[in-house]
């Protein structure tokens, strides 16, 4: 009896520290200032963060990936992504994403594709002008077309909109990413159970999104556990954890000027 009591006494303790550790980071979220449970969707902040050349004032082609935190208490956990391209002498950007309350792949047209995520600012993930954007816009458009769930939408732990974003990436060479840790669904691959990260640098196994493991030079090295990702960066010195994200260096943006014929450059933040 003794032995039983023991075992479930240890399992209890083994499983509230998982929860600890999965929890904790979303919970420290909730608890601090950046994560807005108040607000209501129709009145919160849309405004441009001034990330993205207004289409009048830039002729080059240009393409950007964004991220910014999900809106009410889901910001605690993860952020939501989307892609924007602008061809060579175009007014206006199309901006792709997946939302949840469309559940399907949405293109609108904008002329600010770097407005807050209701109430939340964006970030650049990656940037490229010239002709090197003008090479991707075509390959992007032919992988949002082809986008094989489209009509489906899942929270957790995929496909939603960071599966989209994700994979649109994967499918557009020469389009390298380096996505937040907590981009939850971005490792929910649609093709199998392994396959290239999204910055071109390595490779990851992933089991439907809920377990699995990347290495790469630029992500660095990253555990997935229940859609969750704990990880340690080399290139930029970082720790990673649910809910929180980065802890140190910040991620570089990764991209390429115009008519850059050399190897890909990073843009600092």
């Amino acid at each position: 009896m003794k032995r039983w009591l023991f075992a479930g006494f240890r399992s209890l303790v083994v499983m509230g520290a998982i929860g600890i550790l999965l929890l904790g980071g979303p919970l420290v979220m909730l608890a601090g200032p950046s994560i807005d449970l108040d607000s209501h969707w129709s009145t919160a902040d849309r405004s441009a963060a001034g990330l993205a050349p207004l289409p009048e004032q830039a002729r080059e082609a240009i393409v950007q990936v964004y991220a910014a935190r999900a809106f009410n208490w889901r910001g605690a956990f993860g952020v939501h992504t989307w892609i924007a391209t602008k061809p060579q002498d175009a007014t206006f950007y199309h901006v792709y994403e997946v939302t949840r309350w469309r559940g399907t792949v949405h293109s609108s047209r904008q002329r600010n594709p770097d407005r807050a995520w209701y109430g939340n600012p964006p970030q650049l993930l990656a940037d490229y002008r010239g002709a090197a954007a003008t090479q991707l816009i075509a390959s992007i458009a032919e992988a949002v077309a082809a986008y094989p769930r489209a009509g489906e939408y899942r929270i957790w732990p995929g496909p939603n909109s960071n599966t989209f974003t994700a994979w649109v990436i994967r499918q557009a060479p020469g389009l390298r990413v380096h996505f937040p840790p907590t981009a939850i669904g971005k490792d929910y691959l649609l093709d199998g159970w392994t396959a290239e990260t999204p910055s071109e640098s390595g490779y990851q196994i992933s089991l439907a999104g809920l377990f699995g493991i990347l290495v790469a030079g630029d992500e660095g090295i990253e555990v997935n556990l229940l859609g969750l990702v704990f990880g340690i960066d080399y290139a930029a010195p970082a720790l990673k954890l649910p809910g929180i994200g980065r802890l140190g260096v910040g991620a570089s943006v990764l991209g390429r000027s115009a008519d850059d014929e050399r190897p890909e450059i990073v843009l600092s933040r």
